[in-house]
């Protein structure tokens, strides 16, 4: 290559690797996106740092080239379709949501707008869409398959007490997504060997009245699948359940906030990722023709702090499979 070429491959370069910011500067555009949650900024304030974080890499900066909208349901999903209405009132450019509430809400809310899900359960069978490969329609997105991780938190929890024979499971009672985990977590029960014992619960309030009928029938642990509700509320499940000295297992919150186990997706990796679906479509992509991702990443988390005070001594083999150790 001469010196001629040289210099042209490296202007070639230096414009194909140039950051959206001077797209964005040359359409004159401040890009305004709504982004609708149901939790609190207190409880889900890393994830949409770590939204925020994927937008500036790709050029994008509030108060030059974005504005963001935020809208939080605070735990309440029924203010959720009106959150979403104001959003849309907006006149925004984009909705970013999570979970299947709030995605239901957005969709509800637009047909025309795009929607990028963050992080959500099986979209497929609870009809949004038709396949993930080709979406069609006005959303896009990540998914993780929240009830293989459900029952893959049974399977963990058996390999963790190898004498489990009883295994409580926490359910929100009026989420659509709460058939869907029965019925993974049963059949891994079965293949386990152990007795799934079910136990509904329609908000924070019914939690200590559970883990009392937990408590008189003897059950030797909980799993706790991925829900808002119950995300939200780790520090009391926790709490609740080292009080009958049960070990439990669920999503990262779980163990972080004092659980034994916990098994689940990078939440804050999903909303980072959620800014390049952001980017193809404020590029001009259609959100149906792009293709949905799934999670591929899963983190065990095993707190032996936990473990040590419910006299637990774990297998070797679930020690070493963990990802991160608290001590």
């Amino acid at each position: 290559m001469n010196r001629r070429d040289t210099v042209l491959a490296l202007l070639a370069l230096g414009a194909a690797s140039r950051p959206l910011v001077s797209f964005a500067q040359q359409q004159g555009k401040v890009w305004r996106i709504g982004l609708l949650h149901s939790e609190s900024v207190a409880r889900s304030g890393d994830r949409i740092d770590a939204f925020r974080a994927g937008l500036r890499e790709l050029g994008y900066e509030e108060g030059k080239n974005l504005a963001i909208e935020l809208r939080w349901a605070e735990g309440k999903n029924d203010r959720l379709p009106e959150l979403a209405a104001e959003l849309v009132r907006l006149k925004v450019d984009l909705l970013v949501t999570h979970g299947t509430l709030p995605l239901r809400a957005a969709l509800n809310a637009t047909t025309t707008i795009p929607i990028v899900l963050a992080t959500g359960g099986d979209v497929v069978a609870l009809g949004f869409v038709t396949n993930l490969a080709r979406p069609g329609g006005n959303m896009t997105g990540s998914v993780f398959f929240a009830t293989e991780l459900a029952a893959k938190r049974v399977e963990l929890l058996k390999n963790a007490l190898p004498r489990l024979t009883n295994v409580a499971v926490l359910l929100n009672a009026d989420s659509p997504n709460t058939p869907l985990y029965l019925q993974a977590m049963e059949t891994t029960a079965r293949t386990s060997k152990v007795t799934l014992q079910k136990f509904p619960v329609r908000g924070s309030h019914e939690f200590d009245s559970a883990f009392a009928a937990i408590g008189k029938k003897g059950i030797g642990a909980v799993v706790i699948p991925d829900d808002p509700m119950f995300i939200n509320n780790a520090p009391l499940i926790t709490g609740l359940a080292a009080k009958r000295r049960l070990p439990s297992i669920g999503p990262s919150e779980n163990a972080m906030a004092g659980g034994l186990m916990s098994y689940g997706v990078n939440f804050p990796g999903m909303f980072h990722r959620a800014a390049y679906f952001v980017d193809k479509i404020l590029k001009g992509a259609k959100p149906g023709d792009i293709p949905i991702e799934q999670a591929t990443r899963f983190e065990l988390i095993v707190n032996m702090k936990t473990a040590k005070a419910l006299g637990i001594t774990l297998p070797p083999a679930v020690l070493v499979r963990a990802d991160r150790v608290i001590e």
